[in-house]
């Protein structure tokens, strides 16, 4: 296993973040993210630099300031609780985050040109999608995906997998810019309720090979190559938030299936969607996506493998 592309919790932390991935850490040009952890009562303030950012309440609530702005965040207990609100802070700002009851916050990121306000996210408004069928059913909060938020370059959304189920399946690529496909880096951040493993590998040209039991905090590095399944343990409840960027100047989440997998797709045809599901609290679910002769995700798959859809 390529151990550059597992970072455990802890293993690349810095003052009051407990994790740090920049483009530079990384090895690739666009992608980043952090988890910052506030003690009760405390502030931390940072520069954003290139990089226009989110933060996101993993645990608590907090108030962010940025550009004269002053945005409050409600947050939850924890990932497995409810669907977040949020904030969006642009390039070249200085922001702070403070927090009366304490929290953790993760801050996804993207190196980006282009220069757009703070704003607040209402959990209200997070589009959450029921997708898959049967065991591959999965919960996806797609609160900044391309058609949900606007950002420069940054596409996050976070998923929850019962106990027992798959996700990020069939496993699938977005490592090329061509028809039904785009070129995304990609983070897996994870929380768990217990046992859960993620699988990365590779093509011929580019090989890859991540097998990892991954556990809170533990971060999967995602440069190229298929990625999947996500996989909870029968008990455990699975959490994973993703991070997307790449260099396109449509910001757009194509990917192509393996060709050896993406049958799968049609097994859930007339399969209902776990009754579990949706995990979290929130307005408006879409779906269920792949019951009683859906597709099982918004798009469909050709002779190539390549969907126009969603991955989680």
């Amino acid at each position: 296993m390529d151990e550059k592309l597992y970072l455990r919790h802890g293993s690349t932390g810095d003052g009051a973040f407990s994790l740090v991935v920049t483009p530079e850490r990384a090895g690739w040009a666009y992608c980043g993210l952090r988890v910052l952890e506030l003690r009760p009562g405390a502030a931390h303030t940072w520069a954003t630099g290139d990089d226009e950012m989110l933060v996101l309440p993993l645990a608590g609530s907090a108030v962010v300031t940025c550009d004269g702005e002053t945005l409050e965040l409600q947050g939850r207990r924890d990932v497995f609780s409810r669907v977040s609100d949020f904030s969006y802070v642009p390039r070249e700002a200085a922001v702070t985050v403070t927090s009366a009851g304490g929290g953790v916050f993760a801050l996804p990121s993207a190196r980006c040109t282009r220069r757009l306000p703070p704003r607040y996210g209402a959990a209200g408004d997070v589009p959450v999608e029921l997708r898959g069928a049967g065991q591959s059913s999965r919960q996806v909060n797609n609160f900044c995906s391309p058609e949900a938020f606007e950002c420069d370059k940054l596409i996050a959304v976070e998923v929850l997998t019962p106990g027992g189920n798959w996700s990020s399946y069939p496993p699938h690529k977005h490592d090329e810019a061509r028809e039904g496909e785009a070129e995304l880096e990609e983070i897996y951040y994870f929380e768990t309720r217990g046992l859960a493993y993620q699988r990365v590998y590779g093509t011929p040209a580019r090989p890859i090979d991540v097998l990892a039991e991954v556990a809170a905090g533990d971060v999967v590095l995602i440069p190229h190559g298929w990625h999947g399944p996500s996989i909870a343990a029968p008990g455990y409840d699975l959490y994973y938030l993703n991070v997307m960027a790449g260099p396109a100047d449509e910001r757009a989440w194509l990917f192509c299936d393996d060709p050896a997998h993406a049958w799968v797709r049609g097994t859930w045809r007339g399969q209902e969607v776990d009754p579990r599901l949706p995990l979290t609290s929130a307005a408006g679910v879409t779906g269920p996506a792949g019951a009683a002769g859906a597709t099982g995700m918004t798009g469909t798959t050709g002779a190539t493998g390549a969907t126009t859809g969603r991955e989680g």
